[in-house]
């Protein structure tokens, strides 16, 4: 079962509080085998959260140090970036430093990629272009607060199986 979320203001536009009541399942932590999270780094966990909360309605499973939530069948994980530690001794964490190049992103797969644009779009996601048909599905692209890609695409014929 999902938890639900309460949102309380203090004043117009002020910063909401959060508060979650969750079952076991909604947390990423697997008593066997394993689940997969998508880990971001952010400059503003806030901002971050608000983003994939209001575009995508992700359900906040924790509010920060690090963010997590449930987004559909997966999680995300937002946190600060940072330098090495003593079980990544050479790797530092940062946000995408060219928006123009990237080695991984989200993809987010949608029964129906016009709705989604409309509804996005008027949440604030800002797509890159109109969704474009590429023969075997038709996606378009987001970028979150911090430039992460994320796709968005809808499959136009199944795969033969």
């Amino acid at each position: 079962m999902l938890g639900y979320r309460t949102q309380t203001g203090r004043a117009a536009g002020a910063a909401a509080q959060w508060r979650l009541q969750m079952s076991q399942d909604d947390f990423p932590a697997p008593q066997t085998g394993f689940v997969v999270t998508h880990f971001l780094v952010v400059s503003d966990q806030d901002r971050s959260r608000e983003f994939y909360q209001s575009v995508f309605g992700a359900t906040v499973v924790m509010e920060r140090d690090p963010v997590i939530l449930r987004l559909a069948n997966s999680w995300l994980i937002l946190n600060m970036g940072g330098g090495p530690t003593d079980d990544k001794p050479a790797v530092t964490l940062t946000t995408p430093p060219d928006p123009h190049q990237t080695s991984a992103f989200i993809n987010l797969r949608v029964a129906d990629i016009d709705a989604a644009y409309t509804e996005w779009s008027a949440r604030g996601a800002e797509f890159l272009t109109e969704p474009k048909d590429h023969g075997s599905e038709i996606r378009a692209y987001i970028r979150d607060p911090d430039g992460h890609l994320i796709e968005v695409g809808q499959a136009t014929r199944r795969r033969p199986g």
